[in-house]
Formats: structure tokens, C-alpha cells, sequence
């Protein structure tokens, strides 16, 4: 949003509110244009994005001998369907 100073001073609030909230305000003053946002504003939408750590909290240990086992026969018996298919 473009305004000129005059309405600038007017509505210097709610400008700045919409200019925290992300969007772009720009006063003009004789013949100068000025841009208004965040200090610390990120360059884009897509770097403020909190990244989300995802843990499966059921992942097996791959070292049980147990786990192996089982692994181990849940594989042979897949590779017995596909030999008997032929």
C-alpha cells in the first residue's frame, strides 16, 4: 500500500499494524518514497517457518536379535511368494 504523507500521519497506527503484520506500506514525500516494516522482518514468508522436529517414538532398535529374526523370515518369505510365482 502506497499513501502519501498526509494520510500517513492520519492513520500512523493502523498503517504501522499492517506493516508489522507482514504487509508492505510505502509513504511518499516529496517525490521520495519510503518503505516501512520489521526491523528484524525474514526475507520471505517461507523463512519464517518454525521448523517441526518429528521423533517416532516406536522406532525398533535394528540391533535386537529378535528384530533380526523376525526381519530376516518376514524377507525369505517374500522372496519364496515371488519364486513360486514363477
Amino acid at each position: 500500500m502506497e499513501v502519501p504523507i498526509t494520510q500517513f500521519r492520519r492513520k500512523i497506527f493502523d498503517l504501522m499494524n499492517q506493516a508489522m503484520a507482514g504487509g508492505e506500506v510505502w509513504v511518499t514525500h516529496k517525490g521520495h518514497r519510503f518503505r516501512i516494516s520489521p526491523e528484524n522482518q525474514p526475507a520471505d514468508r517461507l523463512s519464517r517457518i518454525t521448523p517441526l522436529e518429528v521423533l517416532n517414538p516406536q522406532t525398533p532398535d535394528i540391533e535386537d536379535p529378535a528384530l533380526k529374526t523376525e526381519m530376516l523370515a518376514e524377507m525369505e518369505k517374500a522372496w519364496q511368494a515371488d519364486w513360486t510365482i514363477l
